[in-house]
């Protein structure tokens, strides 16, 4: 059994993405897993404002949600990053939390890969959806998670869900109608089985 963290980077409520995110939490919990969700919606977490005082032994001097959730980040095997799809890439309160995963870095005197810093060492996943579904669509999401989370961070990429032509945000969300939700569940129920 693994501790799963998803972290919600937006969307509307019983939109697209917490649409993707319930398929994805029902196929991991029948397979044993625990999940616990995020919504960063209801739990604001600003991003990194470069002070340094975490590498002076301070906690991070923002008060925000980030700094309840770091015992939960540190004891999660995985993270998963849910997001929709904004100016073609992760959602801004996604890349806020991924910034602040400064704070919680360590020194590294021989840092691998040209890092400065040493990571907990997690599991990641991306869930995201979006209304267009062009071949372009999620590649600068992509590269952005596998820059930042993958190869500078170290986290081990445990897959993608890119859940395109969703259908726009003026009407009803229409995942429903596309094999996405299933491949959620598939996704969540599999994640340690591959």
């Amino acid at each position: 059994m693994k501790n799963i963290l998803v972290i919600q980077g937006g969307g509307r409520y019983k939109g697209n993405t917490e649409q993707l995110i319930e398929f994805f939490v029902k196929g991991a919990t029948e397979a044993g897993h625990y999940v616990e969700v995020i919504s960063l919606i209801k739990n604001e977490v600003r991003g990194c404002l470069g002070c340094n005082a975490c590498r002076y032994g301070k906690p991070c001097i923002q008060k925000d949600a980030f700094n309840e959730m770091i015992p939960k980040i540190k004891s999660a095997d995985c993270i998963v990053f849910a997001s929709p799809l904004y100016f073609w890439t992760v959602s801004s309160r996604i890349k806020a939390f991924i910034e602040r995963f400064y704070c919680i870095a360590e020194e590294d005197p021989t840092p691998p890969l040209g890092r400065y810093e040493k990571y907990p060492i997690k599991d990641c996943a991306l869930l995201m959806t979006s209304a267009d579904n062009f071949f372009w669509t999620f590649e600068q999401a992509v590269s952005y998670y596998k820059f930042a989370l993958v190869n500078y961070i170290g986290f081990q990429d445990k897959g993608m869900l890119l859940a395109g032509g969703c259908g726009d945000t003026n009407g009803k969300p229409q995942i429903g109608e596309t094999q996405h939700l299933m491949e959620a569940y598939e996704f969540g129920k599999n994640i340690y089985n591959r």
